[in-house]
């Protein structure tokens, strides 16, 4: 199998453009990887929606939201449980780990070594760390730096030992979140863990911890609703300063092996027709059907039990890791497949949305501060789960409006250029 690269090939994440100066020609881009990038990055926001218009905890808890959620029974919840929450990153996150790999081919094929991907981690980090601090606490650019490096670690290995040594770590994930939060939610709401006094304790600071973060909602809501952006920030940098180095770690086990396997997938030609066709489907409705299955019935146990604080924690964080799985790699599947009949205006735009999608990615936050915060137009807390939908698909229409215009005239996204920039330490031209 050719590992021969491209120059659309290098442009797996955030549009980047790992080649020299020169723009890419259409026919040499993978337009499937544009389409997944873009229907990605739209996904995100269908994820991220409620942490920008209700309390973090209402990401995951309906009983967080300020106002009432508009959800009879959980359905809606259920609904972004199974088809959306972590499964738009986990595709981004494969993107990623592939695209670090291409970036690397191009730099080693002018002389250049790992230090340049360093560089660059880097540079992504800063834009992670002004993205949390200023903009939004739900930054994921950090998180991708950090790991980023540990992945730099693996980058010599073959493409089937990444992805081995990807699965390798991610059911260690498994094992130790589901374990974990199987022992919490047992302890914390049946107490039939353990009859020792400790026991009793470690229940108690457990819902205590829960007690805190409902609190610290609390106080981040009526920042958001007062207009004090200052103020606001200055919170954030109180409660929430460690967030960008904890969150790495906290996740080193997902991501990881998730940009691992994202790495060996590409050396193997999945995303660019070097697996039999049939056999993808084949792979991919699986995955997307056992996974859908198993996080569907998780999703009604949630539903059956209350929605109770410890029970959605245990559902999102440790239980619902290994159907995740399935459904990131059987959607990729699928989209690689049948991303190659998606044609016409619609599909043009989200392959356009794909290519600026760091630029989407941190724009839409800059919208979402907008909307929500008090010296904007202040709807912070004041939206059930409907309307925030209602906010999530004006917001893909701006997406798509803007990204297929501005790449008609301009080489790269506004973000893409400037990440590339710093990158090369040079400044490249923007217009066509």
């Amino acid at each position: 199998m050719s590992l021969t690269v491209s120059p659309g090939e290098a442009e797996l994440v955030f549009g980047d453009k790992m080649s020299d100066a020169a723009p890419v020609a259409t026919q040499d881009r993978i337009s499937s990887l544009d389409f997944i990038r873009g229907l990605a990055v739209m996904g995100i926001l269908a994820a991220n929606i409620v942490a920008f218009g209700q309390p973090g905890s209402a990401y995951f808890w309906p009983e967080a939201f300020l106002v009432d959620a508009g959800d009879p029974g959980g359905w809606q919840w259920i609904a972004q449980f199974v088809l959306i929450d972590g499964k738009m990153r986990g595709l981004f996150t494969l993107l990623f780990g592939a695209g670090m790999y291409l970036f690397m081919e191009r730099a080693w094929a002018r002389g250049s070594t790992r230090w340049l991907q360093v560089w660059r981690l880097v540079m992504l980090w800063g834009f992670g760390l002004i993205h949390f601090y200023l903009i939004w606490f739900g930054d994921i650019l950090a998180m991708y730096a950090t790991i980023g490096l540990f992945a730099l670690v693996f980058m010599g290995f073959q493409p089937g030992t990444q992805i081995r040594i990807g699965l390798f770590i991610y059911a260690l994930g498994c094992i130790f979140f589901g374990g974990a939060l199987s022992m919490q939610y047992l302890s914390a709401e049946t107490g039939t863990v353990c009859a020792e006094p400790w026991a009793a304790e470690a229940r108690a600071g457990i819902l205590e911890g829960f007690d805190r973060q409902r609190a610290d909602d609390a106080e981040v809501a009526m920042h958001q609703q007062s207009g004090d952006y200052a103020a606001l920030i200055a919170e954030r940098f109180k409660q929430q300063w460690f967030f960008p180095f904890v969150n790495p770690i906290f996740l080193l086990l997902e991501t990881l092996p998730l940009m691992l396997m994202g790495m060996g997938l590409y050396r193997q030609g999945f995303f660019s027709g070097g697996y039999n066709p049939a056999k993808m489907q084949l792979w991919g409705w699986t995955g997307v059907i056992v996974g859908g299955g198993l996080s569907l019935a998780i999703g009604l146990f949630i539903q059956a039990e209350g929605f109770s604080l410890v029970g959605v924690n245990s559902a999102f964080i440790g239980w619902s890791i290994a159907p995740r799985l399935m459904m990131v790699l059987g959607m990729a599947a699928l989209l690689v497949e049948y991303s190659k009949t998606a044609t016409g205006w619609l599909a043009e735009r989200i392959s356009a949305a794909g290519r600026a999608a760091f630029t989407n990615y941190l724009g839409t936050s800059i919208v979402m501060m907008i909307v929500f915060q008090g010296w904007g137009l202040g709807l912070f807390g004041e939206l059930n789960r409907p309307m925030l939908y209602l906010v999530t698909f004006l917001t893909w229409a701006l997406m798509l409006t803007w990204s297929k215009p501005w790449l008609e005239r301009y080489r790269y996204g506004p973000l893409e250029w400037v990440w590339r920039c710093l990158t090369y330490r040079q400044v490249f031209q923007l217009r066509r």
